[in-house]
């Protein structure tokens, strides 16, 4: 299956690199994002991924831009690092965060859940820790952890049990051996969702510390920016939009109050350093849905630099 960028309009819209200057992709996978804000007009595009695999298709992409298309193979908390010298020049920067389409659909990755392939997951084959770590070596609770928080599983608990009982007797190498383990802790689907699909997630999330390396490198991103620059978020897992939104309310000066017994923060606000471009989040169109089931569960969110 081919790569489809999730709601490639909508980021257009928000970015808007027809106005010309420069741009990062933070997640560059098969280049879709990439591609798009290049032919809309941009005058520079730096490219960043952790996975080596899109290598090939980063230098098909220095081939046909030149010195437009610049490509870093880096996790994207190192960008702050990697572009410090480019740091207030910065157009527009934009995320497709999670697992890609290239890296779900090659087994020997351990990505999905739908084939069998060895227990890996990991983003950045230098990684040391991998699915199989996670799966054979974390404490039930570890697990049940990790289950509940990254996955949104309510059923972490059984599912980590059920773990390392069946590790107990032979250590757990392959990913459909790994759904077998799920749905006999499961036992049934829920919203036509496959029951492994919470528990992948969950452990592709804690081997590639992605939500630690996404609120480093937001961070790193909002230095880059220049004055009028924007900074475009799509996300998938309700853990990691809750980081973005969390981030992007402190930075445009909407704080939420949740003791009572402390001062308010609305009352002495610090001068906002981005403004909101919509109102709450931009979800995809049926239509897009349609043609790329992917686009169901994302979320836009994106901010304008002010100072």
């Amino acid at each position: 299956m081919s790569h489809i960028p999730v709601l490639i309009e909508e980021v257009l819209e928000f970015l808007n690199p027809a106005r010309g200057g420069i741009y990062v992709d933070c997640t560059f996978g098969a280049g879709g994002y990439s591609k798009r804000i290049l032919e809309t007009g941009a005058d520079k595009l730096i490219a960043i991924d952790r996975d080596a695999n899109v290598l090939p298709t980063a230098e098909k992409f220095r081939e046909e831009y030149g010195s437009k298309f610049e490509f870093h193979n880096i996790a994207n908390d190192k960008i702050g690092l990697a572009l410090e010298k480019l740091q207030g020049t910065i157009d527009g920067i934009v995320y497709d965060i999670g697992v890609s389409s290239m890296q779900i659909d090659t087994p020997e990755r351990g990505f999905s859940f739908q084939v069998d392939g060895p227990l890996d997951m990991r983003m950045d084959q230098r990684d040391t820790i991998s699915a199989y770590d996670v799966v054979n070596t974390y404490t039930q609770g570890e697990l049940a952890r990790i289950i509940y928080e990254y996955g949104d599983e309510q059923r972490s608990r059984s599912i980590a049990k059920e773990i390392v009982d069946a590790r107990g007797e032979k250590p757990i190498e392959t990913t459909l051996k790994l759904v077998r383990i799920i749905q006999k802790a499961v036992g049934y689907y829920r919203d036509d969702i496959n029951p492994a699909t919470r528990t992948f997630q969950a452990i592709r999330i804690e081997v590639n510390k992605e939500l630690d390396q996404l609120k480093t490198s937001l961070y790193a991103a909002k230095s880059l920016l220049k004055v009028g620059g924007r900074l475009v978020v799509v996300s998938f897992h309700s853990g990691e939009d809750k980081i973005v939104k969390s981030l992007f309310n402190e930075w445009c000066g909407k704080k939420v109050n949740t003791n009572k017994y402390l001062p308010d923060p609305n009352l002495h606000p610090a001068p906002p350093q981005f403004k909101f471009l919509q109102k709450g989040i931009v979800i995809a169109e049926d239509n897009e849905i349609k043609t790329n089931p992917r686009a169901r569960s994302a979320r836009l969110r994106a901010i304008e630099k002010l100072i």
